[in-house]
């Protein structure tokens, strides 16, 4: 079996099976031990009274060494599997861990729905999950541009890429991106502690995050079959902080006619983000709704683009 049909079936698994709660509560989800790594070694070596070139150079050998880990054990794991059905299923099942769609649908259901109802409460609650900006007083079109925003950047980063590295290097491709995006997310901040440090791991994050963000704007806009939105991801993209992010989010935002990124706050203060399609109105409960269908829409064409380079025969 080739990469990519392993990555179908993981998918696959995910969609269908979601996160196995029971399993994980005892054995614990294998990102947490990925996270728990990174913290043992940044405990011990990213200390503020050392020079920065040689904090530096620990955080570059955190990130290799890490992500070097990861795709090890999931190397051996495909390695020591049986050649057959049966090894190719638990596979595929231990590839399904490390896919986020059917987590993510849910998770932004979660902020939509109480939403519609008018729950504030239960909306902030739900958008807590979601992003790490200030939520206690975030008002209705903040959760709703925050949900969209959110949905869009891991569109990306909780499904395309895992797939897309996956589907080029196998189960270890799968799990070494998901340390890498892991590495990012807890020490590539741009923060006194982390930007020395974690510096190298955000750029690597940055690099392997090219292609997949791309792509995943570009399923956005064949899935809302909107030029609106493809006119925006080329004009507003390149505005986000981040090289990738702005890609979904800007293609998304083009999509519904609605502004997103914009200011936000973190610990109490102010980040003075540019606007994606400014000028357009704030998002409503309606388009977190509607983004919902544009994403279910986009997995579904990069499920049909997936098949069909399984289907061509390609080393994928």
């Amino acid at each position: 079996m080739t990469a990519g049909a392993l990555m179908l079936a993981a998918w696959a698994i995910e969609l269908t099976l979601g996160w196995p709660g029971p399993l994980f509560r005892w054995l614990r989800h294998p990102v947490v031990w990925i996270g728990a790594l990174i913290d043992a070694l940044e405990a011990r070596l990213n200390r503020p009274g050392l020079p920065d070139a040689v904090r530096c150079m620990l955080g570059c050998f955190s990130t290799l060494g890490v992500t070097a880990a990861a795709a090890g054990i999931a190397f051996l794991i495909s390695r020591t599997l049986p050649d057959n059905g049966i090894g190719f299923a638990l596979e595929a099942l231990v590839g399904s861990a490390f896919i986020a769609s059917r987590s993510l649908h849910d998770h932004v259901v979660a902020v939509a729905r109480p939403l519609g109802a008018g729950n504030l409460t239960a909306a902030r609650s739900g958008i807590s999950m979601l992003v790490g900006r200030d939520w206690a007083t975030m008002d209705q079109p903040e959760m709703a541009r925050a949900a969209l925003e959110s949905l869009a950047e891991n569109t990306s980063d909780g499904v395309v890429a895992p797939i897309f590295w996956g589907a080029l290097f196998g189960l270890p491709g799968l799990v070494g991106y998901k340390a890498i995006n892991t590495l990012d997310s807890m020490i590539g901040h741009r923060n006194e502690r982390f930007a020395v440090y974690g510096g190298f791991a955000a750029r690597v994050d940055d690099i392997v995050n090219l292609v997949p963000a791309r792509l995943t704007g570009t399923l956005i806009v064949l899935a809302a079959t909107s030029p609106e939105a493809w006119r925006v991801m080329i004009r507003d993209a390149r505005r986000h902080r981040s090289p990738n992010a702005g890609w979904p989010e800007a293609a998304l935002a083009g999509a519904l006619g609605v502004r997103l990124s914009g200011p936000r706050t973190y610990a109490g203060r102010l980040s003075e983000e540019p606007w994606l399609n400014p000028g357009a109105p704030d998002p409503s409960t309606r388009d977190v709704q509607r983004g919902l269908t544009i994403y279910r829409k986009a997995l579904a064409l990069g499920a049909v683009l997936l098949l069909a380079v399984v289907v061509a025969g390609t080393p994928w």
